[in-house]
C-alpha cells in the first residue's frame, strides 16, 4: 500500500492509504505502485487516478509537483478537484474566454501573461475531460 497525500495551496486535499496511483508528468503518465523507484517529477494538467479499497477515483489536478518514494506519493498542485466539484458550463465558457484572448494576443509582448493563459486552458480542459467522461 502507498500513502497518498494531495495538497494544493488551500487544503489538503486527501490523505490516506491507497493501492496504486496515476498521474500526469511532464513527461507522460506515471504510473505508481508499492516499492517504487525515489523520484520528483514536474505535473502538468490532467488526470490523476487512485485505487482505494477496489474503487477507482478520479481528479481533475492543474500543474505542480509529485514527490515519490517506495511507500509515498506526495503530490502538490494548484488545483485538485473531483468530478461533482466541477461545473462544466463555467468551464467551458473560462475556456472560450482565454482562447479569444489568446487569439488577439502578442505573446512576444508578455510572455507571462501568455503562458498563464495557456495554463488556464489546460486545467479547464482537464477538469471539462473528467466532468464529460463521468457523465459519459
Amino acid at each position: 500500500m502507498l500513502h497518498l497525500e494531495i495538497v494544493t495551496p488551500e487544503k489538503k486535499v486527501f490523505s490516506d492509504k491507497v493501492a496504486d496511483v496515476y498521474l500526469p508528468g511532464g513527461d507522460g503518465e506515471i504510473g505508481v505502485l508499492d516499492l517504487h523507484a525515489a523520484l520528483v517529477t514536474t505535473l502538468t494538467a490532467g488526470e490523476l487516478r487512485y485505487q482505494k479499497d477496489g474503487n477507482s477515483h478520479e481528479l481533475a489536478i492543474g500543474s505542480g509537483f509529485a514527490e515519490i518514494s517506495d511507500d509515498k506519493v506526495i503530490i502538490l498542485t494548484d488545483m485538485a478537484l473531483g468530478e461533482d466539484e466541477i461545473d462544466e458550463a463555467a468551464t467551458q465558457a473560462a475556456i472560450e474566454r482565454a482562447e479569444e484572448q489568446l487569439k488577439n494576443f502578442d505573446h512576444n509582448e508578455n510572455i507571462e501573461e501568455f503562458t498563464q493563459l495557456q495554463g488556464l486552458i489546460a486545467q479547464n480542459l482537464a477538469k471539462l475531460n473528467l466532468k464529460r467522461k463521468r457523465r459519459n
